[in-house]
C-alpha cells in the first residue's frame, strides 16, 4: 500500500486548484473570441470525456466498463447536472461577470447543501450554518453593493446561481449514491452521459473550424498577445480539466477529503486576484470585505454538517 504524503498531496491540491483558477481566465478569453458558452460547453465535456477514455484504457480498464442499474441512473443524473448543466452555468456567469464574483456565486454550494441537509433531509447541524447563511448573504449584497441599486448583469447573476444548484446536485449525487464506486469509472460516465446531452443541444460541429483556428488576442493585461483558438481549446480541456482533476484524484491518496475540498474553496478567492491582475477587474475595499465574507461563510458551512463530505465531493470539477 502507498504510504501518505501530505506534504505532495497539499502541493497537488494547489496545483489543481491552480489550473482551475487559470482555466476560468483562459474560458473568458475563448468565450470573448467568438465561442458561445453551449458550444464551449460541449467542446470541454466532450474533449474531457474522450481524454478520460484514453486514461482509463491505459491505466484502469475496468473504469470503461459501464455502470449498472440504480448506479447508472445516478451517473447519468451526476453528468446532466454536475458537469453539462454546471459548465454551461459557469461559462455564462464569467462571461457576464467578474471572475471572481462568477466563483463566489459558485462557490455558494456548501451552503445550500447544508441547507438542504437541515431542511429536507433534517439531518442535525451545528448552529454555525446559521451564521454561515447570514454572513454569505450579507458578503453578497455587500459585493454587490445592493444599496447603490443592483448593477450587476441579471442574467450572470442567475447562470451564478445556477452554477451553485448544479454544484449542490454534484456534491449530493455524490454524496448519497457514488461515493462507493470507483471514481474514474463514475467521472468517465459522467462525462460521456454530458457529452451526449451536449452534442443533441448543441453538436460539437457546430464549432466553425474556420473561427477555432483564428488568433485571438489574450485580452487585459496580456492584450498584446494572441494565441490560436484551438490551442485555447486545448488548454480548457487538458489543463483546465483533465490534469486538474487528475492531481486532485492522486492528491485523495494523501489527504482526507475534507482538506482536498477545504482548499479548492479558496479558488473564488483566487479567482479574484486573477480578474484584477489579467482583466483589470478592481473591487473597492468595501467590496473587497463582502467577498472575504462569503469565503468566510462558505468555510463555516462546509464544517457545519456533522458528516464529512464524501471522496466524490473532492473531484470538483470547475
Amino acid at each position: 500500500m502507498q504510504s501518505r504524503n501530505p506534504r505532495l498531496g497539499y502541493l497537488l491540491v494547489c496545483l489543481g486548484a491552480s489550473l482551475f483558477i487559470l482555466n476560468a481566465g483562459v474560458s473568458r478569453v475563448v468565450l470573448r473570441g467568438g465561442v458561445d458558452p453551449a458550444t464551449l460547453t460541449t467542446v470541454r465535456v466532450t474533449g474531457t470525456a474522450v481524454a478520460l477514455a484514453l486514461v482509463a484504457l491505459l491505466v484502469r480498464r475496468t473504469a470503461l466498463r459501464p455502470p449498472r442499474g440504480r448506479l447508472l441512473l445516478l451517473v447519468v443524473a451526476l453528468g446532466l447536472t454536475g458537469v453539462a448543466l454546471l459548465q454551461w452555468t459557469y461559462f455564462v456567469a464569467i462571461d457576464r461577470l467578474t471572475v471572481g464574483l462568477a466563483l463566489l456565486l459558485e462557490y455558494l454550494a456548501p451552503v445550500l447543501v447544508a441547507l438542504w441537509a437541515r431542511l429536507v433531509q433534517h439531518e442535525p447541524v451545528r448552529n454555525r450554518l446559521w451564521f454561515a447563511l447570514a454572513l454569505s448573504v450579507l458578503g453578497l449584497a455587500v459585493t454587490a453593493q445592493v444599496w447603490q441599486g443592483f448593477r450587476l448583469d441579471p442574467v450572470g447573476v442567475a447562470a451564478g446561481f445556477g452554477a451553485a444548484l448544479a454544484f449542490s446536485a454534484y456534491f449530493l449525487i455524490g454524496e448519497h449514491g457514488v461515493n462507493t464506486a470507483d471514481p474514474m469509472q463514475v467521472m468517465l460516465w459522467a462525462f460521456v452521459a454530458a457529452a451526449l446531452a451536449c452534442n443533441l443541444v448543441q453538436p460539437i460541429t457546430n464549432l466553425s473550424t474556420q473561427l477555432a483556428a483564428t488568433t485571438v488576442s489574450l485580452l487585459g493585461t496580456l492584450d498584446e498577445h494572441a494565441l490560436s483558438l484551438w490551442l485555447l481549446l486545448g488548454w480548457v480541456v487538458v489543463l483546465g480539466t483533465v490534469v486538474p482533476f487528475g492531481v486532485e484524484l492522486v492528491a485523495l491518496q494523501h489527504l482526507k477529503a475534507t482538506s482536498v475540498t477545504t482548499v479548492a474553496m479558496l479558488e473564488p478567492v483566487g479567482a479574484s486576484v486573477l480578474g484584477w491582475t489579467w482583466f483589470g477587474e478592481s473591487l473597492t475595499p468595501v467590496q473587497v470585505g463582502g467577498g472575504a465574507a462569503v469565503v468566510a461563510g462558505i468555510f463555516l458551512a462546509q464544517s457545519a454538517r456533522r458528516q464529512p463530505p464524501s471522496r466524490e465531493q473532492a473531484a470538483a470539477i470547475v
